[in-house]
């Protein structure tokens, strides 16, 4: 069967008209032969979404985007996508819009719902934004920039209170003072050198003190040694314990115990010592006086002569008394 020229004119036409179709919806992302279901999107900012971005479920890629528009005179934008019929999932889904890496790009992905009320062709689903790593980098980078700003204005008002108290009074007294310090440092220069010459010219005898004190070092670490082989520790530890039994006998003392404590402590045995004393002491100039008294020899049986107490002998007087 021969065709004629018409009727290949007319396949050529429509075969165009259908590849042109195919053509655009391709560009549109938007199959022709395709059973997946249509839903929609509102957000007031899309961050550089573009058509034909994959949208996926748990990772897996179920569906594209095929349209943004705005939608009111609010700026809002309605993003189309299509998802596959396989999977089924509530209409209280939400679409999230992410970042896709850290360079930029942006990635819708719903996060399904099972509540029984499956999302049909044409639903409007709920819609979230999750901030990216940029987003976030300026969330904490902000207060961090205002506190900056803060202190530079700070900065600049102490810059501004210096310069009003630095008047040229004290600019001339400030540089009095520098030129002060500067002299003064010219003078430690100048010491340190003598200090520096001083040394140079006694090291020999610096060297030689050095030396010396070593060896003085050395000899107390021998006296040393020697003190502690010859029992220093021993000897103290013994004078400690002496001292100690001697702080004993002192408390007892104080304290009454022992006969050294009554004497030292009885005020009447201490009285009639001093009396006792004192009687003795009368009886003595009393047998100096009167000798005769106490020792009277008599081969003829005299009778003995009272004593009569001279009244201008002291110790007479002492005795009455």
């Amino acid at each position: 069967m021969k065709l004629s020229r018409e009727l290949k004119t007319g396949i050529i036409v429509i075969g165009g008209i259908l590849l042109f179709i195919m053509g655009f919806s391709y560009l549109k992302s938007t199959p022709i032969f395709d059973n997946s279901k249509t839903f929609f999107a509102v957000y007031p900012n899309v961050g550089g979404l573009q058509s034909g971005t994959t949208v996926s479920i748990n990772g897996f890629s179920v569906g594209k985007v095929n349209d943004i528009r705005f939608l009111d005179e609010r700026g809002n934008l309605l993003v189309t996508f299509t998802v596959g019929s396989d999977f089924k999932f509530s209409k209280n889904s939400t679409v999230e819009l992410y970042d896709t890496g850290i360079i930029g790009g942006k990635g819708l992905q719903i996060k399904p719902i099972f509540d029984g009320a499956p999302a049909q062709s044409g639903d409007t689903l709920k819609t979230e934004t999750r901030p990216g790593i940029t987003d976030l980098a300026q969330q904490k980078l902000n207060p961090l920039v205002r506190k900056v700003e803060s202190a530079i204005s700070g900065a600049d008002s102490v810059l501004v209170n210096v310069n009003s108290v630095l008047d040229e009074n004290t600019k001339k007294e400030l540089k009095e003072v520098i030129g002060g310090l500067n002299e003064l440092i010219t003078s430690l220069n100048g010491s340190a050198s003598t200090l520096n010459t001083v040394l140079a010219g006694n090291e020999e005898k610096l060297n030689t003190s050095f030396k010396n004190f070593e060896k003085l070092t050395a000899n107390f670490a021998k006296l040393s040694d020697s003190l502690n082989a010859a029992g220093l520790g021993r000897t103290l530890a013994s004078l400690e314990s002496t001292m100690a039994n001697l702080d004993q006998l002192t408390a007892k003392i104080e304290n009454g115990d022992g006969s050294m404590g009554l004497l030292m402590n009885d005020k009447e045995l201490y009285s009639n010592l001093n009396n006792a004393s004192r009687e003795l002491d009368l009886l003595l100039q009393d047998f100096r006086l009167n000798p005769k008294r106490y020792v009277n020899v008599s081969v003829f049986g005299k009778k003995q002569k009272d004593y009569e107490l001279p009244e201008d002998d002291p110790a007479a007087n002492s005795i009455e008394n």
